[in-house]
């Protein structure tokens, strides 16, 4: 499903007219006087992305304005977000002379962006770290009381020793693991980071759905690349979505009917995957060990 089949950008006219123009107040001593983001697109002749293919792709180097594309289509489209930015004073200026063209409104959109798995990562870490402590306690006590049976046994000798009894035979009947997962209520999450960053994909997507993705191959290894990219393809062919990606993955770039917008060049045109300059750096990286891509 295509939510979003067309964004607009100002254009170099249109941002000149702008500033001249005194219809806002620019800070335009930010970001090195350049007014960020005034002045990122239209060096690059872009003032349009047609949505035509339910993933549509941005890739460029560093500084391409991959990252500043999604967010202020996110803002110009009031997307929820997991993580705050760093908004210039300039963004809502900028954001206010786009356009964005709907087919329908999805039932849900997000923008997922490598700052936010970086934030759901660090929860992840945290609960571990207490899921840890509470279980290293509980087997502390575990092998404390164990010891109590073995060289001084436990005997109930009124009713008020009832609960302490109980106590002794559960030591008696269960296992350490069995006992500490008994008092944690939960097992710690034994998850590397890159499992626990395709997680975050897997829990957030949802049907009929509009997502932004900032560079999520971030702290993913090749086969996490993989299964990602596969769960996009599944999740915009079945499910409803749509997904707008900035990316250098060559997983994600490789999905079939994706819409690749190469934001290196000028103007930024729609290329193939096998014609783009990271994947022709992987290719040379190939070439040069001896290994045949042909």
């Amino acid at each position: 499903m295509i939510w979003l089949t067309r964004f607009d950008l100002p254009g170099e006219d249109r941002e000149t007219e702008y500033k001249l123009g005194g219809s806002a107040e620019l800070d335009w001593s930010c970001y090195s006087g350049s007014g960020y983001p005034f002045g990122v697109f239209p060096q690059k002749l872009f003032e349009r992305v047609t949505f035509d293919s339910p993933v549509v792709i941005f890739c460029g180097e560093n500084g391409s304005g991959k990252s500043t594309l999604l967010n202020v289509i996110a803002e110009k489209l009031g997307i929820k977000r997991m993580t705050s930015f760093n908004r210039s004073p300039n963004f809502g200026n900028f954001v206010s002379m786009c356009r964005a063209e709907l087919r329908k409104e999805p039932k849900f959109a997000e923008i997922i962006t490598s700052d936010s798995v970086f934030d759901f990562l660090l929860d992840v870490r945290a609960v571990n770290d207490g899921l840890r402590s509470s279980r290293e306690t509980a087997f502390e006590t575990y092998n404390e009381q164990k010891r109590f049976l073995r060289t001084e046994g436990y005997t109930m000798k009124t009713l008020d020793d009832y609960d302490e009894l109980k106590k002794y035979n559960e030591i008696r009947r269960t296992s350490m693991p069995e006992y500490a997962r008994r008092r944690v209520g939960a097992d710690v999450i034994m998850h590397s980071n890159g499992e626990s960053a395709l997680d975050i994909f897997e829990r957030a997507i949802k049907e009929n759905a509009l997502y932004l993705l900032d560079e999520p191959e971030n702290s993913l290894s090749a086969s996490h690349q993989r299964e990602l990219a596969e769960y996009i393809s599944d999740s915009a062919r079945f499910y409803g979505c749509q997904f707008i990606i900035s990316s250098h993955s060559p997983f994600l770039l490789s999905l079939k009917g994706a819409e690749i917008y190469d934001l290196d060049a000028r103007p930024v045109t729609v290329r193939k995957w096998t014609e783009l300059e990271c994947i022709r750096e992987y290719a040379r990286i190939f070439k040069d060990a001896g290994i045949d891509t042909d």
